[in-house]
């Protein structure tokens, strides 16, 4: 596995993949196939918010960029089954203004569409939780003072720790596992004499 992509996500680099993927519909249709695997349109339509034909044209668009391609195996050959390309996904933030100004729409989008997921997930799921998964649970909201260089290395360290569990196959996950939804963002603040820095 390499070092700098431990967990084995497609890289997307080109900022009319990034602008492709900024769409509410794109984004959960992809993160969709992502998490459960296969689907077709069909399927995917009520999770997505989309009817089925539109979907349809979701899912072709992203293949055209590489984010997924036609499944293998399916039941009913007269629907077109998709799947996603990679577990995950990844982009960074590209030095040139095109680049710069599609993965900020990108980001957005992602921010956008995990804006709800704590309270949802405090709401509906975790009143239904057994005790050992509500205190194994886990949130924080912590400040660092650290260099851009410390920074990518506490990166690196954390992928490190948790790529095997990312990585594991199904038939390696022990019985009485679970999907557990992490997510982490490190957002460095702005220096004392930028615009945006904390009052």
């Amino acid at each position: 596995m390499d070092a700098d992509n431990r967990f084995g996500d497609l890289e997307i680099t080109d900022p009319k993949a990034m602008r492709a993927l900024a769409h509410p519909v794109r984004l959960a249709a992809l993160e969709r196939l992502q998490r459960y695997g296969p689907a077709t349109a069909t399927q995917l339509s009520p999770h997505v918010g989309a009817t089925p034909s539109v979907t349809s044209w979701h899912l072709r668009h992203l293949a055209g960029f590489g984010l997924v391609r036609d499944a293998e195996g399916g039941a009913d050959r007269r629907e077109r089954r998709w799947e996603a390309v990679a577990r995950g996904y990844r982009f960074t933030m590209p030095e040139d203004e095109e680049g710069r100004a599609a993965a900020q729409v990108l980001a957005g989008e992602m921010f956008a569409s995990r804006a709800e997921l704590p309270m949802r997930w405090l709401t509906e799921t975790a009143p239904h939780l057994e005790p050992e998964w509500l205190g194994a649970a886990m949130s924080n909201n912590t400040g660092l003072t650290v260099t851009a260089e410390e920074l990518v290395a506490l990166r690196d360290a954390l992928e490190e720790l948790l790529a095997p569990y990312v990585n594991r196959e199904p038939v390696e996950q022990p019985p009485d596992s679970r999907v557990v939804r992490m997510l982490l963002y490190a957002l460095p603040e702005a220096a004392a004499d930028e615009p945006g820095a904390p009052e």
